[in-house]
């Protein structure tokens, strides 16, 4: 009789602290004093897949921070590398699956939608050399990665550079857009504060660190003795506060406060 055991597949052994995937949720609406944006962080072990992920009734972007990965969205797939970024259409099914045999690090930042529109890859390789994509302005370069010309509702995303011992001038806030702030390599300062009177928020800030920024707060950053870099993403009214606001590349006033202006 023929041996009906050989093609019987072994079982796992899963301990209590084993894991393959997982997402951290760092602060949505409920805990931020955000109206808007969801901010969170998925970890991948090498080699692993993740489960199909879906947002019903949101568009994300997903920021690639450490290790290499696939995204398979709706079908098709994406390869993310270092600083890469992925526009997520709302519901809209992906995977993401991790490529080059390391743990993966991707940010993960989320707003409310309405319409569904194209994804949006954006290859950091690519955006570094492309000078429409970077505003430079003194000690700092910003890099922007999902910009108003792409299609979405409310996001848009992008990197900013500071050489060391830089700060930001002039302070600035935003009328009708709401951010948050993700530090990802170098340590610095930040303060957010609704005027000079009233600064609660004073902190540190080291890598993998983030603030919240609701309206109407001004959010300096302060770089130390290393190059720092952080995420900035927006979500409200599309446009970028040195395109509408020519004072603030120009650093010719003390304070500004950002509306859009049509």
């Amino acid at each position: 009789m023929p041996n009906q055991t050989t093609n019987i597949k072994p079982a796992n052994l899963l301990r209590a602290d084993d894991w393959q995937f997982e997402y951290r949720q760092k602060s949505n609406p409920d805990n931020s004093n955000l109206d808007l944006l969801t901010y969170g962080v998925y970890r991948i072990a090498p080699s692993v897949i993740s489960d199909e992920l879906f947002h019903r009734n949101e568009e994300a972007i997903l920021f690639n921070l450490a290790g290499t990965h696939t995204i398979e969205l709706d079908g098709k797939p994406y390869p993310m590398n270092y600083y890469d970024t992925l526009y997520v259409p709302k519901a809209t099914p992906y995977r993401i699956r991790e490529t080059g045999g390391t743990t993966g690090s991707i940010a993960i930042c989320r707003a409310p939608a309405e319409k569904q529109h194209a994804p949006f890859h954006a290859e950091w390789e690519n955006v570094r050399k492309d000078e429409k994509r970077i505003r430079h302005l003194e000690k700092k370069e910003v890099y922007i990665m999902l910009d108003v010309t792409e299609p979405a509702d409310k996001l848009i995303a992008g990197y900013t550079f500071y050489e060391p011992f830089t700060r930001a001038f002039p302070p600035h806030n935003h009328t009708d857009q709401e951010e948050v702030y993700i530090f990802t390599k170098g340590k610095g300062a930040m303060e957010v504060y609704p005027d000079e009177k009233n600064k609660t928020f004073v902190h540190s800030m080291n890598t993998m660190d983030a603030a919240t920024i609701p309206l109407l707060n001004y959010h300096p950053v302060f770089s130390q003795e290393e190059e720092l870099h952080f995420i900035w993403c927006l979500a409200g009214e599309r446009y970028w506060v040195g395109d509408k606001h020519k004072e603030f590349m120009t650093a010719s006033v003390d304070t500004l406060t950002t509306q859009l202006q049509k």
